[in-house]
């Protein structure tokens, strides 16, 4: 099958009362009882998201879907560009989750092609190409993650490899013919290059394009993703229009900021909260939330009800709750949730012997080492508790590190290791010494 033979497949849900663009004709018409449940899903839809493109077209494909028992198809992309995922990643998929409750269908596409470009979102330079195998290691282990959240018996994982590596080069150039370099550069990050001289690759330009005919190939009725990425959601609407299919519908949720407060949740930042953390890393890291992020990360991640929400909030506001309280009550639920619920009572209970009584924790791993001294610095490197001498050096000059309790704050003296010594790296990371 041709490239525009697929696209131009009619849709076997598509009914007369649906309009090119979503729009709804006076022909379908609904009982009382079916407006009311178009209008409690709607809520769902609106409910914590940053924005919806248009609002007018989701009523129409919800009334259209409600009417004929057809579900929505909804699309979610993931570039798997690292091997795990965090809790920054799970706030489209748990509302994705809430939305297949009423039966709707998700396409999750792990982005085994366009994972080996990168989307250039946000990025001030060409981001580095991922080899086939990269991507399709770390696709792996997306699947595992994902599906912790998502209905399994309602998500349907495709790659899209299977139809984007078969696309002949005459297949590209009428893809590339549907755009204009003026339309690629209204992207902020593309403009800001552009504007200061420096390299935007041709390949680029070919990431939104692929993403887009993603939504063409699948026929989506609704496409989610951040508010970082609405030029590439809008793209997928641009591409369907000029296949004759009936546009989807963008939706935005916000991004959600980091352990540190300000930026966007990144492994790459350090400030993430991943889901296969184990549970009292996941517990440690939820009590370090700012305490001004509380209401967002509840509003995105908790499966409270809306009056719960805001009877927290106002609980937070006028101190009747206490920030350390609705921690707890969040890292029980986001580890029970990703771990089980034995894992959130054990994650509680060693929470409150290490941070409250000071005490060590039972489970401290231990490393073996050779004894005598060695520079501090490498030695949080090598026994895994700091990612690189940059971060070590950061931990003991913030006053995080210390040796048998003891805070180590010289990032240039040697550390004489002997058996028995406890290294610690901020609140949550332990090692054992022992000697060979």
């Amino acid at each position: 099958m041709t490239m525009h033979q697929q696209a131009h497949d009619p849709r076997p849900e598509t009914i007369s009362g649906q309009g090119a663009d979503g729009a709804e004709r006076p022909a379908l018409v609904l009982t009382a009882e079916q407006e009311r449940e178009v209008e409690r899903q709607l809520q769902v839809f609106q409910r914590g998201t940053a924005e919806i493109v248009p609002v007018e077209a989701l009523t129409a494909k919800l009334r259209r879907s409600v009417a004929t028992g057809q579900p929505l198809r909804l699309k979610l992309g993931m570039d798997p560009s690292s091997p795990d995922i965090h809790l920054g990643h799970t706030v489209v998929l748990q509302k994705i989750r809430q939305l297949q409750a009423f039966g709707h269908l998700c396409h999750l596409i792990i982005g085994d092609f366009t994972g080996r470009i990168g989307d250039p979102t946000g990025k001030s330079e060409t981001r580095r190409q991922l080899s086939e195998e990269e991507v399709n290691a770390n696709a792996r282990t997306y699947v595992q993650q994902v599906l912790k959240v998502l209905d399994p018996a309602r998500t349907m994982i495709v790659r899209n490899a299977d139809w984007l590596a078969p696309l002949t080069f005459a297949d590209v150039i009428r893809l590339a013919a549907t755009l204009t370099v003026a339309r690629m550069l209204e992207r902020e990050d593309f403009a800001k290059r552009f504007a200061e001289n420096r390299p935007i690759h041709i390949h680029e330009f070919f990431y939104p394009l692929m993403q887009a005919y993603d939504s063409v190939y699948l026929q989506t009725d609704v496409e989610f993703g951040g508010t970082d990425q609405k030029f590439n959601l809008l793209m997928g609407r641009a591409l369907q229009r000029e296949f004759g299919q009936e546009p989807q519908v963008a939706v935005m949720m916000p991004i959600l900021e980091g352990l540190d407060g300000v930026q966007k949740m990144s492994k790459s930042l350090g400030n993430y909260i991943g889901i296969d953390e184990p549970p009292h890393e996941m517990w440690g890291k939820v009590m370090s939330i700012p305490d001004a992020l509380m209401p967002k990360y509840y509003e995105l991640l908790s499966g409270m009800t809306l009056e719960e929400l805001q009877a927290l909030q106002r609980g937070l506001q006028n101190g009747s709750v206490h920030p350390r309280d609705a921690k707890l009550r969040l890292a029980h639920e986001l580890v029970a949730r990703f771990h089980g619920p034995d894992a959130a009572a054990e994650a509680a209970q060693r929470w409150q012997t290490v941070f409250q009584e000071g005490a060590l924790p039972a489970d401290i791993p231990e490393r073996t080492v050779q004894p005598g001294p060695v520079w501090i610095v490498k030695a949080l490197v090598d026994l895994g508790l700091a990612p690189s001498n940059s971060e070590a050096r950061r931990a003991i000059e913030q006053g995080g590190v210390r040796i048998n309790g003891e805070k180590w704050t010289d990032a240039t003296a040697p550390l004489d290791l002997t058996d028995g010594m406890v290294i610690q790296l901020g609140k949550r990371k332990f090692v054992r010494c022992r000697v060979k």
